[in-house]
């Protein structure tokens, strides 16, 4: 029997014991489990951040039920599938595939097929290019289900002691420094927890640059989420940054978090900030224009800040 001519009415519970050869099955505690097929559509699964034992339940039932699974890398998705016995065919799906890889997987979904789309870890659509799947089978009419799960964004936000009741996710920073400290200096007067991803090289001078342009705020690194050497380090940006500086860039898996300013505190002016601002506004505006706005916005002398416009404004030019 063919998986698109299973029954597609979803059944009460799952049976145990023997795997039946003309359904689809997965494995927990070393029973099989029959699991039933979903109704046609999209299907976007969160998967384990690090502990492959925090997949869900219904994930696994998913999973296991549908008729295929598009993936960031199917060799990573692979080993979480035999896992858990899991048999069901994977496609690729990622930034260097998805204008061709896209078409072909909503031809499937037209045509009735259950598919899951799933990322290498966590929740898909965050720093990935699920949503524009998401987005093209809603346009096309096509059920998109979430079935919700680990995310690293919110699982290091619920370590770091920071503020939790509003919070920011940027993803990754620029790589060069200058770009950085101008993004960084964007995101300063958003009033809540901002949080990152980023490399274990880039780490150190991530953290010197947001010091540099936020001042003292209170942040955490949470590295290794749920896996076996997991990590959170808290103090201050500089104290922080420091710490990597004495110890060596870290391995593995990084979010950071940065508090917002406290409430009350004035916008931490320094060079560096000025500088990060400027650089913000010479990417869409001229000299002028830039020397304007940053006047108004710091109270500085206007004399100032123009001569430190044309200093940034030939550093940019060079970078």
């Amino acid at each position: 029997m063919k998986r698109s001519d299973r029954e597609t009415q979803p059944v009460q519970g799952a049976s145990r014991g023997q795997p039946d050869s003309a359904a689809c099955n997965y494995v927990l505690a070393g029973q099989a489990i029959a699991a039933a097929r979903p109704q046609p559509g999209l299907y976007v699964v969160a998967t384990p951040i690090g502990n492959l034992g925090d997949i869900t339940l219904r994930a696994l039932e998913v999973l296991a039920g549908v008729d295929l699974i598009a993936c960031e890398d199917t060799r990573v998705t692979r080993k979480l599938l035999d896992r858990y016995g899991i048999t069901v065919p994977l496609t690729p799906y990622h930034d260097h595939n998805a204008a061709v890889a896209r078409p072909k997987l909503l031809d499937r979904l037209k045509d009735g097929a259950a598919i899951a789309l799933v990322s290498d870890a966590g929740t898909p659509l965050v720093s990935d290019p699920g949503y524009k799947l998401v987005e093209a089978a809603i346009q096309a009419g096509i059920p998109v289900t979430s079935v919700p799960g680990p995310s690293a964004v919110l699982t290091a936000l619920v370590v770091s002691g920071l503020p939790s009741d509003r919070f920011f996710f940027e993803g990754f920073l620029p790589v060069k420094s200058a770009a950085r400290r101008a993004r960084l200096a964007a995101l300063a007067d958003i009033p809540g927890t901002l949080i990152f991803f980023e490399s274990p090289r880039r780490l150190t001078d991530m953290l010197s640059d947001a010091a540099a342009v936020l001042g003292r705020r209170e942040a955490a690194v949470a590295r290794e989420l749920t896996k076996l050497y997991e990590n959170v380090r808290r103090d201050d940006l500089a104290a922080l940054a420091q710490s990597y500086v004495d110890d060596g860039p870290p391995k593995g898996e990084i979010v950071v978090l940065i508090a917002p300013r406290p409430e009350g505190a004035a916008p931490a002016i320094t060079a560096t900030s000025i500088d990060a601002l400027i650089a913000d506004m010479l990417v869409k505006h001229s000299l002028k224009e830039a020397v304007a706005f940053v006047t108004a916005e710091t109270g500085l002398p206007r004399r100032e800040v123009y001569a430190r416009a044309l200093v940034v404004a030939k550093r940019m030019g060079s970078e």
